[in-house]
């Protein structure tokens, strides 16, 4: 009879304290950093949650056109962040002249981000270094002094293939001079700086991706052939026979031969071994080159901005499990900068292959408790801003979606799809897995949350401040989100705002200063 009494309370409690309240916009607000979390201005723990955004297009003046309307999609769909890829090629097309047209028109987005209570990321974009060769540095800022250029079977394989992509990037390391004699860094650095001095007053700009997976250019060759070796032991291990060094080329270099061979290495420790074998080049990379170069950037923006974050990523072999050991840059104190976060990309071997739908879920966990520990040594917040790219269609990607997405969860990690593409909400993994609920701001610490898309739920639990601000979780239908179905602990009010002409939308939760629960089955 205690419990019935019990029970009947908590329903009566609950359903006087509902109430809809009309939409209102997100506050505009800079992004910022305390410690591991992300923040708010009131304090709140922030999950950035989104999608990439670029147009590698030169044709299209690297943008799409109905990004207004987008933009107000990507809210309705849950995200508060999108990694919004800018072009150096459309940035800066001859040395030292601005594109100012490409920034007005960076400048509209950087508005309906605002409009939307949508936070970006600016993402120097590059794939195969540049224009000459895929998308990024102008034909001018790429010095590959005439080398040959070659391709594989996969697009990424030019990077260790390719002694033209390779030269490009040494000379950009070495800061090589264009040809205006000024070093091709310098000017990378000096269009960071134009545009961080450009947004230091828009809030919705949460900072600037300092380079889209670093590449170590002719060093790269140290690192291939290690994973190479490591691989042939595995083979060996299991196989009791020692492949050739033609067996291993002509594995690599085909796509369907490839996937095959991955097949021996769902293995947490064979394939740790052989990441591992291939960290020592990495190292000197990242400790070197890339934190130099992640120090310079640094400097040159906290002279114009010292409001917005920098996201700052390992190189490309870490985005396979290689542990990233690149440092934070420092202030003028010689202490970290305040205003960093590790923005890591992962991907299994299968990436960009037709094997895609089935990876080796082992190795994805390794990676990813590489990419966690390096950031809990890093010290600073967390988003897996690359993963993914499920875009060959078919609704086959489901399970390898919900795997990824755990994970993150788990880690109360961030995370950016990659990528946008036209149709994407068809796909099963998009609206059934990227679109879920989440907790947007967390009075306090966030310690928990989790859904079940199997049975049907979701939890979440944090540990409150004394600060008013209440705690807001997204969902994508308020229609099945019914309050007989809500456990809360302690009870409190809760309030649903739903999002304009959509079903989707917020529950708000009243603080307690208290340790909280939140459960509900759908």
């Amino acid at each position: 009879m205690i419990l019935k009494n019990m029970l009947f309370a908590f329903s009566m409690a609950t359903s006087l304290l509902f109430c809809r309240c009309s939409d209102t916009s997100a506050p505009a607000d800079y992004l910022s950093v305390r410690e591991t979390r992300f923040t708010d201005s009131e304090g709140r723990t922030v999950i950035l949650n989104g999608i990439n955004h670029v147009n590698k297009n030169p044709k299209e003046g690297y943008l799409h056109k109905n990004d207004e309307e987008l933009f107000r999609q990507f809210r309705a769909w849950g995200f508060n962040c999108i990694r919004f890829g800018i072009n150096w090629d459309g940035l800066e097309p001859e040395p030292g002249k601005i594109n100012e047209a490409y920034l007005k028109e960076i400048d509209k987005r950087v508005k309906w981000a605002e409009e939307n209570g949508l936070w970006l990321i600016l993402d120097m974009h590059q794939d195969l270094y540049g224009r000459k060769y895929g998308n990024g540095a102008p034909l001018w800022a790429t010095l590959d002094e005439d080398l040959p250029h070659k391709t594989g079977d996969v697009w990424s394989d030019a990077y260790l293939i390719s002694p033209a992509i390779q030269k490009a990037f040494d000379n950009f390391w070495k800061n090589s001079p264009a040809p205006d004699g000024i070093g091709i860094q310098d000017h990378y650095i000096f269009l960071w700086k134009t545009l961080a001095k450009r947004y230091a007053n828009s809030p919705s700009v949460a900072g600037f991706d300092i380079m889209n997976e670093p590449f170590m250019g002719s060093d790269g060759m140290k690192v291939f052939p290690k994973l190479l070796e490591g691989y042939a032991r595995v083979i060996a291990q299991k196989t009791g026979k020692v492949p050739s060094e033609q067996e291993m080329a002509d594995m690599w270099g085909n796509e369907p031969k490839r996937v095959e061979a991955l097949g021996f290495l769902n293995n947490k420790t064979d394939y740790g071994t052989i990441v591992d074998g291939a960290f020592e080049p990495v190292r000197v990379f990242e400790e070197g080159s890339l934190t130099t170069f992640y120090q310079r950037v640094r400097d040159a923006v906290r002279e114009v901005n010292k409001k917005q974050i920098l996201f700052l990523e390992h190189t490309y072999f870490c985005n396979l499990g290689i542990s990233s050991s690149f440092h934070i840059p420092l202030d003028k104190y010689g202490n970290k900068d305040s205003l960093c976060a590790y923005a890591p990309h992962g991907y299994d071997l299968v990436t960009d292959t037709k094997g895609v739908s089935n990876p080796g879920y082992e190795r994805v966990e390794l990676i990813f408790d590489r990419i966690f520990k390096a950031g809990k040594q890093k010290g600073v917040p967390l988003i897996v801003d690359e993963w993914g790219a499920f875009y060959m269609g078919d609704n086959l990607y489901v399970d390898p979606a919900r795997h990824l997405i755990g994970l993150f969860e788990k880690n109360l990690a961030g995370q950016t799809y990659w990528s946008y593409w036209e149709k994407i909400e068809t796909q099963d993994y998009f609206k059934n897995t990227l679109v879920r609920p989440y907790p947007v701001r967390t009075n306090g610490k966030l310690l928990s949350y989790a859904n079940d898309p199997v049975n049907g739920s979701f939890s979440c639990s944090w540990e409150e401040t004394d600060s008013d601000a209440p705690t807001l979780i997204y969902f994508p239908d308020l229609g099945v989100v019914k309050k007989e179905a809500i456990q809360i602990s302690p009870v409190s009010d809760l309030k649903f705002i739903p999002i304009d002409n959509t079903s989707a939308g917020y529950v708000e939760i009243t603080p307690l200063a208290q340790k909280r629960f939140f459960h509900i089955t759908f």
